[in-house]
């Protein structure tokens, strides 16, 4: 399959799933595993970051972009890095800037997220909350030129990088 791991390993040897659908016939069946207590086990990729994801510092960095010679785009970016800074205190959010840095073409923002949970809330609000604004949302995994290349998502226009000051691993 190539460079990319498998995406069972762990699973190679389990049952077989069940192949029922659900009462409405919408979508299948799942066999769900229960605790002593009769409630759901998760998976713990809801609670904490999987394998390569940094556990010891953030797990994923978010980069919101906004261009510098659109007035009113530079006048967005700095209004929603004042709003996320008031709704998410707890994140690890970095100054505005009004010029390109690093690898980032025009100028950006940074916000870290340190759990699953702050990933997946600071995502669904930016959503639907980032105005004209695209976001590089990326993991860290030790490898910043993989992080921001092969395991990069955007919200938004992509726009692209100057991927030689990454560290290659």
């Amino acid at each position: 399959m190539g460079k990319y791991p498998s995406p069972l390993i762990r699973y190679e040897n389990a049952s077989p799933l069940p192949t029922g659908v659900n009462p409405k016939g919408e979508s299948l069946t799942n066999d769900i595993q229960k605790d002593e207590q009769g409630k759901p086990v998760l998976s713990k990729a809801y609670d904490e970051f999987m394998d390569p994801i940094d556990k010891k510092n953030n797990g994923f960095d978010f980069h919101i972009y906004y261009m510098q010679n659109a007035p009113d785009e530079m006048e967005y970016g700095r209004k929603l890095h004042e709003r996320i800074r008031r709704e998410f205190p707890e994140m690890r959010i970095f100054r505005f800037w009004e010029r390109p840095v690093g690898p980032h073409p025009i100028p950006m923002f940074e916000v870290d997220t340190f759990t699953p949970h702050m990933t997946g809330t600071l995502f669904s609000w930016l959503v639907v909350n980032r105005g004209p604004c695209s976001v590089l949302i990326h993991p860290n995994t030790g490898d910043s030129y993989r992080d921001h290349t092969e395991l990069v998502t955007w919200m938004g226009r992509p726009w692209p990088l100057n991927t030689g000051v990454l560290n290659r691993q």
